[in-house]
């Protein structure tokens, strides 16, 4: 018999579970032939991609030869967004990539890192990974970071705390002053991450995370053209930070991470003011929509400053998923989120809102209560 290659698995990942992204549409009209479900399950821009980066893409004629690795025009381009120093933007593939390389670069074995619970899964994954020792402090009863408690989780081996505002998956944004002062009360030398990949939905009380950049320099602030931009197939996220900071992530960058066509279609994304417009009213009225029957259906959801809400049903969450993954459409359950008892919904068009909402009155309509309820 052949022995198990089990043993070459580093021992502390030997019961790691893979990340799962989720059902594909590939996936439901396999398993319940339905040709075009509606997909409301991975936070995508449900009016497409920025007509600017479709074009650009179009004009790239070879991709034979690699590209240039500093990327000089597409940072210089993001940096003059805040009128920072190019040397203040690292690129990555994804910001997921980013995310994975502040683990790299700056936590040993037993170094602490603070998160809140629940929050963007692969900031715990990536801290098991490195074998940190993670301090998950609950969100507060309106599904918001809490700052105090955060701050009470910090001891002398925290190297990071990450913000993620808007919060995935509960949709949530903390109040611009409450992160400033959280941030002023970090001890200097913790690096504070701020994912802001929702950034371009959130309302005029969010914060942005630059400006707290501005005042704190161990301060790295994530973002994505995966979200409002429609480019999630490309690949390309972004952080800015202090130069220092920037520069301890690239020693550990892979050369060559981003690629020609992620850089371009960013790039002429980036200027697409027509496209971003459309889409923050595009989601804006999908938002009304969908809280005014979830407020007709008695059902909670958290206020959501992102293109997404997390609504509470009176199943469990995986009950209310699978009912609605029959009647062809896709959400996320809270179970696998850290959610228990609530679904985490992408706000879609007008029409793809009208069928999940269809949808969910059917199913609550048939499906028997579960033993817990979400309190609203």
């Amino acid at each position: 018999m052949s022995p198990s290659l089990e043993r070459l698995l580093r021992q502390h990942l030997r019961t790691f579970a893979p990340y799962l992204p989720g059902t594909s549409a590939e996936d439901v009209a396999r398993r319940y032939g339905i040709a075009c479900p509606v997909k409301l399950s991975q936070n995508e821009n449900p009016l497409g991609t920025s007509p600017r980066a479709i074009a650009a893409l179009r004009e790239l004629s070879s991709l034979n030869a690699y590209a240039e690795d500093e990327h000089v025009a597409l940072r210089a381009r993001l940096a003059r967004a805040y009128a920072l120093p190019p040397d203040c933007v690292v690129l990555g593939h994804g910001s997921n990539e980013l995310v994975q390389l502040v683990f790299t670069a700056f936590v040993d074995p037993g170094d602490g890192v603070v998160i809140a619970r629940p929050t963007f899964s692969l900031f715990r994954k990536d801290a098991e990974i490195a074998q940190a020792r993670i301090d998950a402090v609950p969100l507060d009863d309106a599904g918001v970071h809490d700052l105090d408690a955060m701050l009470r989780a910090i001891g002398p081996r925290t190297k990071v705390v990450f913000v993620c505002d808007p919060n995935n998956p509960t949709g949530t944004r903390v109040r611009r002053e409450r992160l400033h002062a959280f941030a002023r009360a970090l001890p200097p030398d913790v690096l504070l991450v701020i994912d802001q990949a929702y950034r371009e939905y959130m309302d005029d009380g969010g914060c942005d995370g630059v400006d707290i950049l501005r005042e704190r320099p161990a301060t790295l602030v994530l973002r994505t053209v995966s979200k409002i931009y429609g480019l999630a197939a490309v690949r390309f996220g972004y952080g800015y930070s202090s130069p220092e900071i920037v520069s301890y992530v690239d020693r550990v960058r892979l050369p060559f991470n981003v690629s020609r066509p992620a850089a371009e279609a960013a790039l002429a994304a980036l200027d697409d003011d027509a496209f971003v417009a459309r889409s923050r009213a595009s989601n804006a009225a999908g938002k009304r929509q969908l809280l005014d029957a979830f407020a007709r259906l008695g059902l909670h959801a958290y206020e959501s400053a992102a293109n997404f809400i997390a609504v509470g049903v009176p199943t469990t969450a995986t009950e209310m998923y699978d009912a609605l993954l029959a009647r062809g459409v896709i959400v996320r359950s809270g179970d696998g989120l850290g959610m228990p008892g609530r679904l985490r919904v992408t706000i879609g068009t007008h029409d793809e809102n009208s069928a999940f909402v269809a949808a969910l009155e059917e199913a609550l309509a048939t499906l028997r209560p579960a033993t817990v309820r979400v309190a609203g």
